[in-house]
């Protein structure tokens, strides 16, 4: 299958304009047209968010330089790369382009070569950057989230749910005896369980909301925003079934033949005087309770 064509956000409120650099880029881009610097940064956030953005300086209402600083104070449309394409060539106007966030200047009229060139060098270290940034956001050895990701999007849903009074389900999950099974088995045995029960725990997740995360070590966290009481439970349960039925063989655990695991949950709901790390602690300390009532369970 090809791989989708990297999309770019054409901005001018000249039509002509957006036709010209329509005609040089639609081979091998999919364009994005906005006329103005409302629609722009509609588009911008929109679902199918550019890659890069062509942006003109000169517009009524909203000029490209107010765009461009709108852009860069959006968490949602910080990264995408800025190429201002406009007539005004002072050194001035390019410095102050360059202040607002912009990546690099195009001067009309356009040069197809230069013009193309350009585009391609910024696309290609947007890619980089996010391919880094990906890695930096996944577990190392089962390729899920890991725990800077997920700091992140609990501190996120967090405030989301404290801003719109809704609930945030949380699991903590660790694997039992796990040390034992190391001791037994080997490390190498304990990477491959590690890896199993990661993409076990994520292929419940079945919500866009939903995130798995590996916490450290072999503590597994689900955050699952929005879900009610009853649809945790369900989710938690789901989760001890599908290791138990893996079946993995577990000889020193102290609990079964197989390799089962513990889970702690809550349904918090954060309050004014409530705080992000009082939803980590109650999650635990629902997990400490799992452990010593016998492990293999759930409790919440």
């Amino acid at each position: 299958m090809n791989e989708a064509k990297p999309r770019i956000l054409v901005v001018d409120d000249e039509r002509l304009n957006v036709e010209v650099l329509q005609g040089l880029l639609s081979d091998q881009y999919s364009i994005m047209v906005a006329m103005t610097g409302e629609q722009a940064l509609e588009a911008a956030r929109s679902k199918t968010r550019p890659d890069l953005i062509l942006l003109d300086i000169m517009m009524p209402r909203m000029d490209g330089y107010e765009v461009c600083q709108k852009l860069k104070a959006d968490q949602n449309t910080k990264e995408i790369p800025v190429i201002f394409v406009t007539a005004m060539t002072s050194t001035d106007d390019e410095t102050k382009g360059f202040d607002v966030g912009a990546v690099d200047y195009i001067t009309k009229p356009v040069k197809i070569a230069v013009a193309k060139a350009r585009i391609k060098t910024h696309l290609e270290l947007k890619a980089q950057k996010d391919h880094l940034a990906t890695l930096s956001m996944r577990d190392g050895l089962t390729g899920i989230a890991n725990r800077r990701k997920f700091d992140k999007y609990l501190k996120n849903a967090y405030q989301k749910a404290l801003t719109e009074h809704n609930n945030l389900p949380l699991l903590m999950i660790d694997i039992d005896c796990f040390k034992s099974f190391n001791d037994y088995y080997g490390y190498l045995e304990g990477d491959d369980v590690l890896k199993q029960i990661a993409k076990t725990i994520e292929s419940k997740m079945e919500r866009s909301t939903d995130m798995a995360a590996r916490y450290g070590g072999e503590l597994f966290s689900c955050l699952l925003p929005v879900r009610d009481y009853n649809a945790m439970v369900t989710v938690a349960e789901t989760i001890l079934d599908a290791i138990r039925d893996l079946k993995i063989p577990h000889e020193a655990s102290t609990v079964s033949d197989n390799l089962t695991v513990s889970i702690g949950g809550i349904n918090f709901i954060p309050q004014s005087h409530s705080h992000l790390e009082d939803a980590i602690v109650l999650a635990e300390d629902m997990l400490y309770h799992a452990k010593e009532s016998g492990r293999n369970r759930f409790v919440n």
